[in-house]
Order: structure tokens, then C-alpha cells, then sequence
């Protein structure tokens, strides 16, 4: 059966921008390749992390929002364990209200971004 996820994982700080972008890559054409359906992204770039995690006090944030099978899952966050670049990843099934609060929330971040422009 096919649920929505949400997954949001910390890469290192230590990571230029290709790097970074190359991380997200690999992590989103991992999910494509196990016929999942990529629904949202977000970056949400350099952050302060709440307490130090390999002594690092930072992190990059990446968001993805995808449709897919539930036994991908566990392929996916062993790929996290895998990958040195990742110190921090968490994974969820939504239900039908998490969904309709992140349609929601995409529709009023586009609005919002229309009466700026």
C-alpha cells in the first residue's frame, strides 16, 4: 500500500554546497528508484542544532515530503546510517490530516510569496 512520508534528515556543516546538493540527490533519486513519488522539498539550509551532535553545533536541514511503498522505509534509513554526511534523520507516515495541514501550509507559503513579488 502506498502512504505519504515525511523525512527530514541534518547533514553535516562541514559540507560545501555541492556537496550538499549532491546529498539531496542521492537521497531523492534513491526514493524515485524504489517507485516513490517525490510530493514536496524544502531546504531548509544552516541551522543552530539544540545540543551538539558528533561535536557539531550545527547542521544543515533538508525536508522531503514523498508517496511510496511501506517497506522502503527501511532501505531508506539504513542508507541514512550509512552515509557519514547525515548525523541526524527521522522518518513518518502521515495521515490525512498531516497532509492537509502541509497542502495547506505550501498554499499559504505561495500566497505569501505572490503578494511579496
Amino acid at each position: 500500500m502506498v502512504n505519504q512520508y515525511e523525512t527530514v534528515f541534518i547533514a553535516t556543516p562541514v559540507l560545501s554546497e555541492v556537496q550538499m546538493k549532491e546529498t539531496v540527490a542521492k537521497f531523492r533519486e534513491l526514493i524515485k528508484a524504489n517507485g516513490g513519488e517525490v510530493v514536496h522539498e524544502e531546504d531548509w539550509g544552516l541551522k543552530k542544532l539544540a545540543y551538539p551532535i558528533q561535536k557539531k553545533s550545527t547542521g544543515f536541514y533538508h525536508l522531503i515530503e514523498f508517496r511510496c511503498e511501506g517497506e522502503f522505509i527501511k532501505k531508506l534509513e539504513t542508507e541514512y546510517r550509512r552515509d557519514e554526511r547525515i548525523i541526524r534523520f527521522l522518518t513518518f507516515a502521515m495521515d490525512k490530516h498531516a497532509i492537509e495541514y502541509s497542502e495547506k501550509k505550501r498554499k499559504q507559503k505561495l500566497e505569501q510569496k505572490n503578494k511579496e513579488e
